[in-house]
This record gives structure tokens, C-alpha cells and sequence, in this order.
């Protein structure tokens, strides 16, 4: 639902920044809703992403599809990297022709835009951080570089106005010296979110030991798990896929160390909320062997 109101607001946004800008001559605004447009295709991007990662895991996509919401997060930031350029050639071609300051509704409409992505990016933070959504979460970012360009073009048009007032010709340059900070901005935020779901993507695990630490807690709690030979959380945008090797007595029947695994598995999913499936292997124990490891593991 949250990204249905994003791309209507956008869309209101993008019309009225893109009508008034034409009609009171800013270039900051007219740039600004070229912006908007971008968050529009973004937010269509998102929704599809979300509706796709929310399918269950089938035959053919065993791990589920949570990471199509990765790919719709990468388009969100392909997006954002084509409006930074687009902002960036619009600014610097502006320094290129003779200031004209634009009308007082120019500013109007850009403080209403900073209200409006502001309001937008709080409520998509505090959400996507609860439900670990990487597209929302983008999503956010993406309307905090909203705010940073309306607000830079609010800058630039008081500002312009006020040079035009006053007679002082270098502020009426200052909506396009806004653009290029605004430009650079977005290609930041863009890069960032790019990296992140390019990580994922490529299987990331969690390498951290203080972030392993309660899996390999809870796992020990297991009735019958003497050891843990190996754990890898991989990470899937909404959700988390565990595998992980434990140890069991080697004189115990095929079944009991089956029922071992399944109660490892259940035990993980019930304790964390975002793993949705764990891969168990089990393997003998062997208290010589692993004394020997310790001892190899002393002398290097």
C-alpha cells in the first residue's frame, strides 16, 4: 500500500513541480521534476519488486524470490544516477546562458515538496526498517534525495529572486551552483544503494561473529548438538538463509541424528523472525579429532 501512495504522490509532485517550474522559468524546479519523474518509475519498480519477493518458495526457486526486491532496488538506483546526470547537465548548462530569476511560486512549490519527501522518507525509514525491506529502505533514501534537491532549489530560487531584487547578478546563478551540489549528492546515495544490493546479490553471509553469536547460541541449546562445524547466514533482503554443519555423537542411529537436525531448524526459525529456511548437515563427533585441532591450532 506504501508504495502505491509513493508512486501517487510522486506523480502529483512530478506534474506540479514540472507545470510550475515551465510557467515561472526554474530551471531548479524544471530539474527537480525530472528528478520526481525518476522517483516515479522507481516507486513502480519497488512495487513489483515487493510483489514478486513475497511468493513462497517453489520447485524451480528453492531460496524463494526475496531477492527480486534486490534487482528492484538496483533499479531504483540506476534511476537515481540518470536524474543525478540530468540535474548535473541542467546546472552547468544554466551558467552558460543569462540568469533570468524565477517567479515567487517557484519557491512555494519547492517548500512543499521538502514537506511532502520528508514526511515520505521518515514513514519509509521507520517501515522498512521493521519489515528489513531493502526496497523501502531505498525507497527513503531515494525521497531524502528529494529533499535535498527541493531544498537546494528552494535555496536557489529565494536566493535568485532576491539577487534580481536587489540587482545583484551572481545570485541569480545560484539555483545552478545548487543543482550541481544537489547532483552530487544523488550520485552518492545512488552508488551506496547499488553496492548494497549488488552485495547481496552475489550471496553475501554474514561474516561478523558478535552477528552469529545468537544463531550459534540458540543451536548449542539443541538437545544432542555436541558442536558446530560450520555456520553461514546468507542474506536474502527480507529474510536470511542458514546453513550450518553440526556435530553428533557418531554411535547414534541415522534417525536420532535426523531429529537432531529438524530440531535445529525448527529452533532457528522460531527464535528469529527472518530466517526463513535452514540447511542442516550433520557430522560424526569425534572428541581425538577435535583435540588434535586444538593442539594444531596452539602450536600455530
Amino acid at each position: 500500500m506504501l508504495s502505491y501512495v509513493n508512486a501517487v504522490l510522486n506523480v502529483l509532485l512530478a506534474f506540479a513541480k514540472g507545470i510550475i517550474g515551465i510557467m515561472a522559468h526554474s530551471e531548479a524546479l524544471i530539474a527537480d521534476a525530472v528528478h520526481s519523474v525518476s522517483d516515479l518509475i522507481g516507486s513502480v519498480a519497488v512495487i513489483v519488486g515487493l510483489r514478486i519477493a513475497r511468493k513462497p518458495p517453489d520447485e524451480d526457486h528453492p531460496y524463494g524470490h526475496g531477492k527480486a526486491e534486490l534487482i528492484a532496488s538496483i533499479c531504483v538506483s540506476v534511476l537515481l544516477i540518470a536524474a543525478a546526470i540530468e540535474v548535473f547537465y541542467s546546472s552547468v548548462s544554466s551558467f552558460f546562458h543569462s540568469p533570468r530569476a524565477p517567479e515567487w511560486v517557484a519557491a512555494v512549490m519547492a517548500f512543499i515538496a521538502v514537506v511532502v519527501k520528508e514526511v515520505l522518507y521518515r514513514y519509509n525509514v521507520r517501515l522498512g526498517k521493521r519489515l528489513q525491506s531493502k526496497s523501502l529502505l531505498a525507497q527513503a533514501s531515494d525521497h531524502r534525495a528529494d529533499v535535498y534537491s527541493s531544498l537546494a532549489a528552494l535555496i536557489g530560487i529565494v536566493l535568485a529572486v532576491v539577487g534580481q531584487r536587489f540587482g545583484i547578478r551572481w545570485l541569480m546563478y545560484t539555483d545552478a551552483a545548487a543543482g550541481i551540489f544537489v547532483a552530487a549528492l544523488v550520485l552518492k546515495m545512488a552508488i551506496e544503494i547499488a553496492k548494497e544490493a549488488l552485495e547481496i546479490l552475489m550471496d553475501r553471509v554474514v561474516l561478523a561473529e558478535e552477528a552469529l553469536q545468537p544463531y550459534r547460541r540458540e543451536v548449542m541449546r539443541v538437545p544432542g548438538v555436541r558442536a558446530i562445524d560450520d555456520l553461514r547466514v546468507r542474506d536474502h533482503g527480507q529474510y536470511v538463509i542458514v546453513d550450518i554443519e553440526i556435530a553428533v555423537d557418531a554411535d547414534i542411529t541415522v534417525l536420532a541424528g535426523h531429529d537432531i537436525a529438524a530440531a535445529v531448524r525448527d529452533r532457528l526459525r522460531e527464535k528469529f523472525d527472518r530466517v526463513q529456511d535452514v540447511f542442516v548437515h550433520v557430522n560424526p563427533f569425534d572428541p581425538r579429532e577435535r583435540h588434535h585441532d586444538r593442539e594444531r591450532g596452539r602450536r600455530g
